[in-house]
């Protein structure tokens, strides 16, 4: 796990000075090493997190003379060793033992087709020294973030938008699009699309290939569709299924090991990360280290869920540490978490998870963590609905909108709201969905497109707040592919998640599969009474808010004098993910 970043130019002479700026911005993603590369009108740089091959040979930009190809890449191939052995067959010779490497002999061995057989999560851009053209890629599922700005004659690229910025010459005006999608998706901007206008981000499994004269082209190198199932599926019994289930998930598990460094686990004490540690466990994996987050309790709303995490913690013998953090050092790390963001994210577990990253971060590089679940098998409260839904549309928009039109017309400047653009959005998504049920059909935008820019860009965002890689073995694409052909029942089935929970019988504790489901909480981030309005506050009183004109005063001053009386279908309030955009801009500078 690393930063990346690059500038490809057909207008002059690289700007070197601001590549420098944006690789020393993402310092914190790769604080092992860093290097810059320029050839031509190509320069690339990276900042390395030391997981696989420690030594130097692995260090990056990486440049293979021999084949005359170049990378810098973010991320991990879990199959690199088997890619490594088929290549080394076909007569290729290697200089380091990574996965970097198999990447550039994958790439001049099959082209661009390379990705297809990559299971992992990875961003990397790839030149080829002779032609000039140069590649870009972006896993299946966008476990990797890669944002780009562009203008006539120049391309740059980075891990993170506020590296970005740190380059200069960025097109900062709020883009009126991804401000609806920001208020309406819980913070989820769908990719190309980011907050600001002149900054986007690449596709999850796209291919864009830049040539030497500038010209562009993508191409979409994976898909899945949910509720497509094939013909042997419709005679597979539940049993089967699980059966399925079970051996993928074990294999997921298993190539996530994969590390020179010890591997962790992030367990909250949910079925979810509890199942990861039972499979460590049945893989033999040893000495496996856990970690679990608390807070202080607000309004008899608990904190944390460190009963549970100790249940497991406990039957698999795990090395567990409980981390206990007060409101006030929550309180305090929210400028830090904000700072993280590559873009601003609403989710309360944003702060839970930089918290408990600055402590995991001293004992491991390497977790694992259970995101991902909930979207791919069905584990939301309100998914159930769906199967009988005869307006998905409509069904979708009263369950996960923050914000309906109407509300977010209270709130925003004329100028900044025109036309209900997310309900459009999700219109148009649904339409292309052909003939898939309700249930399929929200299955497949949470899991194609609200996962990826909400708990998945979280988590990468602040585990790599202090250089902590993050593996989501949900997210394996094999699990995907699996889970989207499965009957819709055996997901939502008994409050979501069932088939999960039938695998889980098999080696997790009972009292974890049927307990309430439950989540990171930070009560204090809920409830906005106390320090944490007066931060809020604190925030729509400063001079940036009052002169950039992106609220209604008048609204913003009635949230404030009743904080809990605006709140979204799902219980967070509106208050905070206002504050929270501007928090964010402010941070920035923006």
């Amino acid at each position: 796990m690393c930063g990346i970043c690059g500038e490809v130019r057909t207008d002059g002479q690289i700007s070197l000075a601001a590549l420098g700026r944006i690789n020393d911005a993402m310092q914190a993603r790769g604080p092992d090493a860093s290097g810059l590369y320029v050839q031509g009108g190509m320069a690339f740089g990276h900042r390395r997190l030391s997981i696989l091959d420690l030594s130097a040979a692995a260090q990056q930009p990486m440049i293979d003379a021999e084949l005359g190809l170049g990378i810098v890449f973010n991320g991990c191939i879990y199959n690199f060793r088997e890619l490594r052995a088929e290549l080394a067959g076909k007569g290729y010779r290697f200089f380091s033992d990574g996965d970097t490497e198999v990447i550039l002999k994958a790439y001049h061995a099959w082209g661009r087709d390379c990705v297809r057989r990559f299971k992992g999560m990875f961003a990397f851009a790839l030149w080829e020294r002779d032609s000039g053209r140069v590649v870009l890629a972006r896993d299946r599922l966008g476990i990797k973030p890669l944002y780009y700005t562009q203008a006539p004659g120049v391309f740059r690229f980075a891990s993170s938008l506020t590296a970005l910025l740190a380059g200069g010459e960025v097109d900062t005006a709020l883009d009126p699009v991804g401000l609806h999608h920001f208020f309406s998706f819980h913070a989820a901007v769908p990719a190309p699309r980011t907050i600001l206008r002149g900054v986007r981000k690449l596709e999850p499994a796209t291919l864009l290939t830049i040539e030497p004269d500038g010209r562009q082209t993508r191409e979409r190198y994976w898909s899945f569709r949910v509720g497509e199932s094939r013909p042997t599926d419709r005679r597979l019994s539940e049993q089967e299924w699980v059966d399925a289930l079970t051996e993928a998930m074990m294999q997921a598990v298993d190539r996530r090991r994969v590390a020179d460094v010890p591997v962790g686990v992030l367990l909250s004490g949910g079925l979810d990360s509890s199942l990861l540690v039972a499979l460590l466990s049945q893989l033999g994996h040893q000495d496996i280290r856990t970690f679990s987050i608390g807070f202080d309790a607000v309004g008899g709303h608990a904190g944390d869920e460190f009963r549970y995490s100790d249940i497991v913690a406990n039957a698999f013998a795990t090395s567990h540490q409980q981390i206990r953090i007060p409101a006030d050092r929550a309180l305090d790390a929210l400028p830090g978490a904000i700072a993280a963001m590559s873009e601003p994210m609403v989710s309360h577990d944003a702060v839970a998870f930089y918290l408990l990253s600055s402590e995991v971060s001293k004992r491991v590089k390497v977790v694992l963590s259970g995101q991902g679940a909930d979207e791919v098998f069905g584990g939301y409260s309100w998914y159930p609905a769906f199967l009988p839904a005869n307006d998905p549309v409509d069904e979708y928009q009263k369950a996960y909108f923050d914000w309906g039109h109407t509300d977010l017309a209270r709130l925003l400047s004329p100028d900044m709201i025109d036309e209900d653009v997310s309900l459009q959005f999700v219109e148009r998504f649904f339409d292309d969905c052909d003939s898939a049920s309700a249930i399929d059909k929200v299955l497949q935008i949470d899991t194609e497109i609200m996962m990826v820019d909400d708990p998945v860009k979280r988590v990468d965002n602040m585990t790599m707040a202090f250089g902590l890689e993050a593996r989501v073995p949900f997210l394996d694409h094999e699990v995907v592919e699996l889970a989207a052909r499965m009957p819709a029942g055996l997901k939502v089935k008994d409050g979501g998640k069932y088939i999960l929970k039938e695998v889980a019988r098999r080696c997790v504790p009972h009292q974890v599969i049927d307990r309430p489901k439950g989540y990171f909480p930070v009560p204090g981030l809920r409830y906005l009474r106390g320090p944490f309005l007066d931060f809020v506050r604190d925030v729509f009183d400063a001079a940036p808010a009052r002169t950039r004109g992106l609220y209604r005063r008048d609204f913003v001053d009635h949230m404030l004098r009743q904080p809990e009386a605006e709140m979204s279908p799902k219980g967070h309030s509106r208050l905070w993910q206002a504050a929270l955009l501007e928090a964010w801009l402010q941070t920035h500078n923006i």
